[in-house]
């Protein structure tokens, strides 16, 4: 076996650093191990877009979310005949899509005996079109609050896996309310949310189950929406996300559908697995089972 291993060392704010020569023995314990370590935003997309991808048999994105979601763009950046199958080391921050596989943050050596088991499992993947830009996504599309809660978050990085919740509650609690306009399927749903999320899997952040009923390879795409409500009824419905019992609470809706497009309001930041790029209006669309991963099957 030959493997691209794209590493993120400043991933989790820079503890996965020391992590990286343990990280390429194992995996050079059964297999050919080409090791590109990433020295800033946007590289891996660029490092993956470049590679001759034909000459290994696993590409291997070795960070958090972010990272994962730079090397899916870089490869999806070239033909689809040219893609290999995805493996991922969770040593960031967050790692939400890995919960989905068995795999919590840091918990590299799992991931490693995923990839030299071999096992493949074919997934759905979320094309975004905005009007500036396309990429692509293996977790999660959110507008309204989980932009703010990133960008207070990314001061917070020193708290490691709790500042996503503590900067989501903090952020929450400001109540602000958007006017979505969203088309599911080409049914259209017109509500004042303080969140739109648009799922893949079921995670979101660190350990938010933000879609308990999300699933990797059903051609679907699970939307979740948060309306208005009080500051008391917030802070009864914010722990409740940690099991997904949200889902139950009136102001939550939560739909299914094969393409999503967020009309309104016009420019709104969007926040795609752990990073913020594109603006509304967007059409978001789910590949089924367009990704071979290294998982279990």
């Amino acid at each position: 076996m030959k493997l691209l291993l794209v590493f993120n060392p400043t991933a989790a704010a820079g503890r996965a650093e020391r992590l990286l020569p343990a990280v390429r023995r194992s995996l050079e314990r059964f297999a050919v191990v080409d090791v590109i370590r990433t020295e800033g935003p946007g590289d891996a997309v660029r490092i993956v877009a470049s590679a001759e991808l034909s000459v290994y048999d696993g590409l291997i994105a070795a960070g958090g979310d972010g990272t994962l979601f730079e090397v899916l763009n870089g490869m999806y950046s070239q033909a689809r005949s040219r893609h290999i199958p995805l493996g991922l080391i969770p040593v960031g921050t967050g790692n939400a899509f890995a919960r989905d596989l068995g795999l919590l943050p840091g918990n590299w050596q799992k991931a490693v005996d995923l990839v030299r088991a071999g096992s493949l499992r074919e997934v759905d993947v979320g094309r975004v079109e905005t009007p500036d830009e396309t990429y692509y996504f293996l977790n999660i599309v959110g507008a309204g609050l989980p932009v703010d809660a990133m960008k207070v978050a990314e001061k917070l990085k020193i708290l490691g896996n709790t500042a996503y919740t503590v900067a989501t509650l903090w952020c929450a609690l400001k109540l602000t309310a958007y006017p979505m306009v969203i088309e599911i399927d080409g049914e259209k749903v017109h509500q004042d949310s303080m969140f739109v999320e648009v799922s893949n899997t079921r995670y979101t952040g660190t350990s938010f189950l933000i879609a308990p009923d999300a699933e990797l390879d059903d051609g679907l795409l699970d939307v979740t929406l948060l309306g208005r409500l009080s500051r008391r009824r917030l802070l009864r419905l914010f722990p409740t996300i940690y099991r997904g019992r949200h889902v139950h609470y009136p102001e939550i809706r939560a739909f299914k559908g094969k393409e999503i497009r967020i009309i309104g309001p016009a420019n709104l930041l969007l926040a795609p697995d752990g990073e913020l790029t594109g603006r509304t209006p967007t059409t978001i669309t789910c590949l089924k089972k367009d990704l071979r991963i290294f998982a279990p099957v």
